[in-house]
């Protein structure tokens, strides 16, 4: 994980305001041996409003207007670009709890 790749992504996110935004979120207790079938799933879709990065509590934030998601960075323990507009976030809250979050904008450019 390079952190100064996720710095980048939060100083360029405003490109993404006015974009439909997809959200898939996932949580899993074993992450060498994921299976889809084992793990839970959220899907949240939003139009980006505003991000931003509260120091205190270290969240990267984005928002809509009925929406309001968070990111731990003091938990990421992954992150990469996988596609085209598309995020994912790899965040550890236990011994061996995960939280996937995968981010797809959809951006005309």
């Amino acid at each position: 994980m390079n952190k100064e790749d996720i710095i980048a992504f939060f100083e360029t996110i405003d490109k993404y305001y006015g974009s439909k935004t997809e959200i898939t979120e996932g949580l899993c207790t074993d992450m060498e041996h994921l299976d889809a079938n084992l793990t839970t799933w959220n899907l949240s879709e939003f139009e980006l409003i505003r991000s931003a990065y509260r120091k205190t509590g270290e969240k990267l934030m984005m928002e809509g207007s009925n929406m309001y998601y968070e990111i731990s960075a003091d938990r990421i323990i992954g992150f990469e670009q996988s596609g085209r507009h598309k995020f994912e976030f790899i965040e550890l809250y236990g011994n061996s709890v995960f939280r996937i979050t995968k981010i797809r904008f959809h951006y005309k450019y």
